[in-house]
């Protein structure tokens, strides 16, 4: 997917890269929002989404600008069904209980926007950054009694049966990722424009690590699952924006 969006990107900065024309002022507030979709394994926990950036363009001369932004996306509810059980006896049955996961993403990048200035109101860009970024995410349920769960994206997992109230709560992670991506920037002034662009978020999160083999089945992990599960986050956010 990552390498099929690098190529269309530098295809249409290619195609537009000739002309340099029309100047733009050196410095332009962008602000945008639209819809995030979750991909990867984090999509079985976490729901999609909408999005909402600021930021600031720096542009110059030559075909390359620079930008700082911050990001916020807000994840839809994920329902998740987990065993709980009444008491730390394992023979007891376990009774099908209803977890909620709500979290975001947010982050602050640094982009490089590849960009040719054509003659037309129209012009294609590519971008490419890194960031930081912020995933926090908080769990409830209606239930009481005893589960045991292992879910990377909720950054816990608890391989013995431990009561609900250490499993229900706030979580976050801060992460290190990357983005690429393209749009089209649409001329409505001499120095403002809208903009559609889609972009690839990649994150490098944290590995949650199983203390020891529970002596029952883990909520969410196969029995052929690896010892430490790793927290990586995909998301593609699509913005329709203003840059003035």
């Amino acid at each position: 997917m990552l390498r099929r969006l690098g190529f269309m990107v530098m295809a249409a900065v290619l195609t537009a890269a000739p002309t340099f024309a029309q100047d733009e002022p050196p410095v332009q507030l962008t602000i945008g929002g639209g819809f995030t979709g979750v991909y990867g394994s984090a999509s079985d926990h976490i729901g999609n989404g909408g999005n909402f950036t600021i930021g600031a363009l720096f542009n110059n001369k030559s075909p390359i600008a620079f930008q700082a932004e911050y990001g916020w996306n807000g994840m839809k509810q994920k329902q998740l069904s987990l065993p709980v059980f009444p008491t730390v006896n394992p023979l007891t049955s376990g009774t099908p209980t209803d977890f909620f996961a709500d979290a975001n993403m947010q982050y602050f990048d640094a982009n490089a926007l590849l960009h040719g200035k054509t003659g037309g109101k129209a012009s294609p860009y590519g971008i490419v950054g890194l960031g930081y970024y912020h995933r926090p995410v908080t769990i409830t349920t209606p239930g009481v009694g005893y589960t045991t769960v292992c879910d990377p994206y909720w950054y816990a997992c608890y391989p013995a049966l431990v009561s609900v109230d250490q499993v229900v709560g706030e979580r976050s992670s801060n992460d290190f990722g990357m983005n690429i991506g393209g749009g089209v920037n649409y001329k409505v002034g001499e120095h403002s424009s809208i903009y559609f662009e889609v972009r690839y978020h990649y994150i490098w999160g944290p590995t949650i690590e199983q203390s020891k083999v529970p002596t029952q089945p883990i909520a969410g992990v196969t029995p052929t699952a690896p010892s430490s599960l790793k927290a990586n986050g995909q998301f593609l956010p699509i913005t329709v924006g203003f840059r003035f």
